[in-house]
């Protein structure tokens, strides 16, 4: 469940982080939370974020897709999206998420989109739709992260990352 399949990068994308000595499409998961969630990212771009979760494991007790795990996975895209947005001297961190609960989804995978609505210097919005498997929509969610520049105490967890001023540590 854990395992991350290849993911799609914008070649830029990857030439930028390469320059860092940073194998982006190596490091790249979906998380901790994400990976024990079966999150699965399938293409990443600052203006296109799509990702799988099953829903077996994921439900609350009537057998539905638990809500808060529609949550983790728009926040996870959202912040993906955001993350690459910013680029390499930025950290993405979630400030304000909402989701819109449409309907159930009792087996299988459901797959999110996640897209821009606004990508500025300091944030980064993007809508998330979830679907199920017959195209229908599970959940509407919206993520705003704020852009920080890095500090020299992120970069132990941002790996390759360039710290604000042009310092890494």
């Amino acid at each position: 469940m854990g395992e991350q399949q290849h993911v799609k990068f914008p070649q830029e994308v990857i030439d930028e982080y390469a320059a860092l000595g940073v194998d982006l499409p190596a490091l790249f998961s979906a998380g901790h939370l994400g990976n024990r969630m079966g999150v699965q990212i399938v293409e990443a771009s600052a203006e296109k974020v799509v990702g799988t979760m099953p829903v077996e494991g994921n439900t609350q007790p009537y057998g539905l897709l638990h809500g808060g795990a529609s949550a983790v996975l728009a926040e996870t895209l959202g912040s993906i999206g955001s993350m690459l947005h910013g680029g390499v001297s930025k950290i993405a961190v979630g400030v304000d998420l909402n989701c819109t609960h449409h309907r159930g989804a009792r087996s299988g995978l459901v797959t999110g989109v996640a897209t821009p609505v606004h990508r500025g210097r300091s944030t980064a919005t993007y809508e998330i739709v979830i679907t199920d498997e017959q195209g229908k929509r599970v959940c509407s969610a919206r993520l705003t992260c704020m852009l920080r520049d890095v500090t020299a105490k992120d970069a132990g967890n941002v790996p390759g990352a360039s710290v604000a001023g042009g310092d890494t540590a």
